[in-house]
């Protein structure tokens, strides 16, 4: 078996799957071409989508992403592939940067270190607290739940919106559904939203959902800038409705420096770099998922977070 692997493996990993699978050939290319993908059976890693459809030998596909954006579109894959996803290898890093930023944003630590910049030495006002707070996330995934697990260790009575309900974990105090958004707006301090890119949650957060939120809330989203109508969330911040949003996506990246993004009052951007590898944990992750996977479908068992082609989430 031929296994392409477009991820930036260390030579720890190459040398774990070596080691575990001496019957199968690796080949690491971090930017293969097409003819290279025809020629595989199977991809670790978020190769091009257009390179795949004349890859009639893919018998699977795990991603590097937790996000199935722009694979699950008919005819992009072989009909006999099994996709799978990344859930479960964020959850760590994506959770510590949104408790970054949040404490960051409540303490006005932005504002302080502008301040430091022009040597002033100047008292912001008040702060607030994740103790007592209401947090609703969105998205209650692995992401989401790590990040619920979070906050509500340190005092937030929390909220947790989630496409298919099943039993409350003990680390939300309610569990929802998403067509209860509008409802649950109104009633909470900070909104954090981890939801990936699909139809059904494209620019979901607009004018009216920010207009619901309490005056002084706060808002961050790491999961798909495209959820977010980026001109209304501009108009919220601008006005003072809200106190402050954290983003880590954009709906064009990288995001042009023409956008009126940029200049936002109290809005805090980074490049959508509180995933990917950054934290090594996470690549580490990664691998693990890949191999456990690789090692199922060799068995002839089912794999790990196989995707369903009409929601993009995993089954």
């Amino acid at each position: 078996m031929k296994v392409l692997v477009v991820m930036p493996f260390k030579d720890k990993h190459k040398a774990l799957m070596a080691q575990n699978f001496p019957q199968v050939e690796f080949i690491y290319e971090r930017n293969p071409g097409k003819e290279l993908v025809e020629n595989v059976e199977a991809i670790i890693g978020n190769v091009k989508p257009s390179l795949l459809k004349d890859a009639k030998n893919l018998r699977w596909l795990q991603l590097n992403s937790a996000g199935t954006d722009g694979y699950c579109e008919k005819g992009i894959l072989p009909m006999q592939t099994i996709l799978t996803n990344a859930t479960g290898a964020y959850g760590l890093a994506l959770s510590e940067y949104m408790l970054a930023v949040l404490m960051a944003m409540q303490k006005k630590l932005y504002s302080y270190h502008d301040n430091q910049k022009q040597s002033l030495w100047k008292d912001e006002g008040e702060v607030t607290s994740i103790f007592e707070s209401t947090i609703l996330v969105v998205g209650l995934g692995d992401i989401g739940s790590c990040f619920a697990k979070r906050v509500k260790a340190l005092g937030a009575k929390v909220i947790g919106i989630k496409r298919r309900l099943g039993e409350k974990p003990d680390y939300v105090d309610e569990l929802v559904s998403l067509d209860k958004l509008n409802e649950y707006l109104p009633k909470v301090d900070i909104v954090a939203t981890v939801l990936p890119g699909t139809k059904a949650t494209y620019q979901i957060f607009d004018k009216e959902k920010f207009a619901l939120m309490k005056k002084g809330a706060f808002f961050i989203n790491a999961g798909r800038g495209s959820a977010v109508v980026e001109d209304d969330l501009i108009e919220a911040l601008n006005s003072n409705h809200l106190a402050g949003a954290a983003i880590d996506v954009t709906h064009i990246e990288p995001l042009p420096q023409t956008s009126a993004l940029w200049q936002t009052k109290n809005l805090h951007i980074t490049p959508h770099t509180a995933g990917q590898y950054h934290l090594a944990k996470t690549l580490d992750n990664i691998v693990n998922i890949a191999k456990g996977n690789l090692q199922a479908l060799i068995d002839g068992k089912e794999l790990k977070n196989i995707v369903d082609f009409e929601t993009g989430y995993k089954k």
